[in-house]
């Protein structure tokens, strides 16, 4: 069987080559070039002359034949377009989803079947598995066994046609194992530390990056006390699930104006770094943005209402299934295991599907729900579907 794995200059691709050739496979190494501009780019981070060096290197200390494909015209498109975009409407899009359908497990895979690959392998942390249904195989997209490396998060949007064609060698093995067989290989990238920020472009100072695109605009800094959401009737405990899953209406007269920014598009919900006012007993996060009237809302301290909701909302057409027959139909409702982002922890909620689209309510009210990210729902192990938040 001959397989092609991404090398990325990583000790995980790196191990995940050694594995397949171990086992006897015919192994070839391809490496992707993504992304050329240094622009907002952190000096020193994930630089990709470096990356490409050293999965040349492994490559031949492997003894697998070595080829480069530069991607980066497809990449720009599908993926840094569409973050600029989300962030100008005030929306905070996860490149790293968006990377693993649109050029790995797309662009690159069909590279890969060029050169007679019959699966593409990568380094996740992650485990597919394989179950015959009437006559046909139907494949499971499972959490790593390193719960604090799972990477299932990230490939929460691949397809059935996808998965088919992938393998995870590294995802039932841990990290320090990864480390282990690395270092007795006398693999180059055995102490590498691993990379950072968004997949390709590296570790980036965020305004500074996305003013490649969007303006800096000064505007409005208007914080929101505590009592505002007793005057606007708006409580965390709603009963219907619509008013649980709508975020939290602010107008510049909401609050009091308490500073300037330099452009609300550069924000998230959430943040706590950038905001750059003082004054305060605890730190000031951002609670709402509004790129309209390009007015950032925050509000002090951790448990401050505005961070938390208990429920949000993905509309019709973003809802995606690992496998189509795991889908809900509209009036169906079930729990499941959910997570809005990487590395929180799984979250108890239920999932309630209407015409419009999927509500998720959590059994806790969660912090930090942002719409343009991804939701994911696990019943265990398994990651059964995804889908982008709304609102």
């Amino acid at each position: 069987m001959r397989i092609a794995v991404g090398l990325s200059g990583g000790v995980d691709s790196s191990v995940a080559a050694y594995i397949l050739k171990k086992q006897g496979h015919d192994v070839i190494a391809m490496f992707m070039q993504n992304w050329h501009d240094t622009a907002g780019t952190l000096r020193g981070d994930c630089p990709w002359k470096d990356d490409l060096d050293i999965a040349r290197l492994v490559a031949r200390k492997l003894d697998m034949p070595f080829h480069s494909v530069d991607l980066s015209d497809i990449y720009r498109k599908r993926v840094v377009d569409y973050m600029f975009s989300e962030y100008e409407k005030g929306r905070t899009p996860n490149p790293d989803v968006l990377c693993n359908r649109e050029i790995k497990f797309d662009v690159f895979m069909k590279e890969a079947f060029k050169l007679g690959a019959d699966f593409v392998a990568t380094g996740h942390y992650c485990r597919k598995s394989e179950k015959i249904v009437d006559g046909k195989p139907v494949y499971s997209l499972l959490a790593g066994t390193d719960k604090n490396k799972d990477q299932s998060y990230f490939l929460c949007q691949l397809s059935q046609q996808q998965l088919a064609k992938a393998l995870f060698p590294v995802g039932n093995i841990t990290k320090p194992e990864v480390r282990h067989i690395a270092a007795g290989q006398n693999l180059p990238t055995a102490e590498r530390k691993d990379s950072q920020g968004i997949c390709f472009v590296g570790k980036v100072d965020l305004p500074v990056f996305l003013q490649q695109k969007l303006s800096a605009k000064q505007g409005n800094t208007v914080e929101i006390l505590p009592d505002y959401y007793e005057k606007s009737h708006r409580n965390i405990n709603d009963k219907t699930v619509e008013q649980l899953a709508k975020p939290y209406i602010y107008r510049p007269n909401s609050g009091k104006k308490i500073g300037t920014h330099n452009g609300a598009h550069f924000f998230t919900i959430g943040q706590r770094k950038g905001i750059n006012i003082g004054g305060h007993i605890e730190p000031l996060f951002v609670v709402g943005i509004d790129v309209t009237t390009n007015t950032l809302y925050v509000g002090e301290g951790y448990s401050h209402q505005g961070l938390f909701r208990k429920a949000l909302f993905i509309s019709k057409g973003e809802i995606h299934y690992i496998n189509d027959n795991e889908s809900m139909r509209a009036g169906e409702e079930r729990d499941y295991l959910v997570r809005i982002r990487y590395r929180q922890p799984l979250q108890k909620a239920r999932l309630v599907r209407r015409e419009e689209g999927l509500y998720i309510v959590f059994d806790e009210p969660q912090r930090g729900i942002t719409a343009g990210q991804f939701a994911a729902w696990y019943d265990g192990d398994e990651l059964t579907g995804s889908g982008v938040i709304a609102e």
